[in-house]
């Protein structure tokens, strides 16, 4: 297919996907399904045709994430489905730490990410001469990374953790190297709800998610009051916010406490896109929406996913020296697993 040339509708494209068709009207604007149907329908060929698999993040668009995806969810989902992932070309629909995981933890596959500059401000607010630093500082000290870094200050570290399993994460270090202090990085928030999760000592980096940072206790307490809505935010965001919440957790924490709680109305105090593909499993939840748009994530499109599979462009690869390192910090992660608390 030219690359000018975008597939187009044809009648017969809602009676092959009727059953998706169904799921999205109930999820995005109705007028917005017949533009996306031809690419989710040329995007399913390519992919058989190449025996990828397209993993998505909880944060991409309902198109994206229910219309192409084999595998969805939070980071540790993802990372976890890499490590054992049978195909030999992995299409990571997120941001681009996400592929570099995927590529560190399988090594012999090819991973392709639609967008290259589908960045993060945490893993751009800290680089691998900063961990160094902040060894010298505290020498002795173990370093815990947020999955939310890139591949260079991951080889730099002891361990990775996402935010279902950082507490832990940062307990089973410190109990390995016999110390009641541990570095975490990058993002001061998750850090300071960690650290009052647990007895470790933590030293902080100054980093923040630019999507969760912009959330106030204001929003939160209007939301409350005006709408009646149960209050669930993501540890990423202020403290002042997380004090206003009903239940604190991560991407997949979230979702089991409303399977648990069955909140008539929720607000979720995290990216847009993480409530509108809930709705699709809550459909008796009435999802009220204070949220914020992640500009990285949705640099992700349906047409970009498109280009990525046809042309097999936007190969992320890391340096084996930084793999080798990077993959030790990663297996801890995920021998730790998923602990988040609900």
């Amino acid at each position: 297919m030219n690359a000018s040339v975008a597939p187009s509708w044809h009648p017969a494209l809602e009676a092959r996907h009727a059953p998706l068709v169904e799921k999205l009207e109930r999820l995005i604007p109705c007028m917005e399904v017949p533009l996306h149907l031809p690419w989710i329908d040329a995007i399913l060929e390519l992919k058989r045709q190449r025996g990828a698999v397209i993993m998505a993040h909880s944060y991409q668009s309902p198109e994206i994430f229910h219309g192409v995806a084999d595998i969805t969810g939070d980071s540790l989902a993802l990372a976890q489905a890499a490590a054992g992932c049978d195909s030999d070309l992995i299409v990571l629909c997120g941001v681009h730490f996400m592929a570099e995981s995927a590529k560190i933890l399988a090594p012999d596959k090819t991973v392709l990410i639609p967008d290259l500059e589908a960045g993060c401000s945490l893993a751009s607010s800290i680089t691998a001469a900063d961990v160094r630093a902040l060894r010298a500082q505290h020498p002795g000290t173990p370093v815990v990374s947020y999955v939310n870094t890139s591949a260079a200050v991951k080889a730099e570290s002891d361990a990775c953790c996402t935010s279902a399993n950082a507490v832990q994460v940062v307990e089973a270090i410190a109990a390995e190297f016999g110390v009641d202090k541990v570095i975490f990085l990058p993002d001061r928030y998750l850090g300071s709800w960690v650290a009052q999760q647990t007895g470790i000592e933590l030293v902080l980096w100054n980093g923040v998610c630019e999507v969760h940072e912009k959330f106030t206790a204001m929003e939160a307490r209007h939301t409350r009051e005006r709408f009646d809505a149960k209050i669930v935010a993501h540890p990423e965001c202020a403290p002042e916010v997380l004090a206003e919440a009903d239940f604190v957790g991560s991407t997949s924490a979230m979702g089991k406490w409303l399977e648990k709680e069955k909140p008539a109305r929720v607000a979720m105090i995290t990216e847009c896109s993480m409530a509108d593909n809930l709705r699709n499993q809550f459909p008796q939840v009435e999802f009220i929406k204070p949220c914020n748009l992640c500009p990285h994530m949705k640099r992700i499109t349906l047409p970009n996913i498109h280009a990525c599979l046809r042309d097999l462009k936007h190969e992320v690869t890391v340096p084996d020296d930084v793999a080798v390192a990077a993959r030790l910090a990663l297996a801890r992660m995920l021998a730790v697993g998923r602990r988040d608390r609900v």
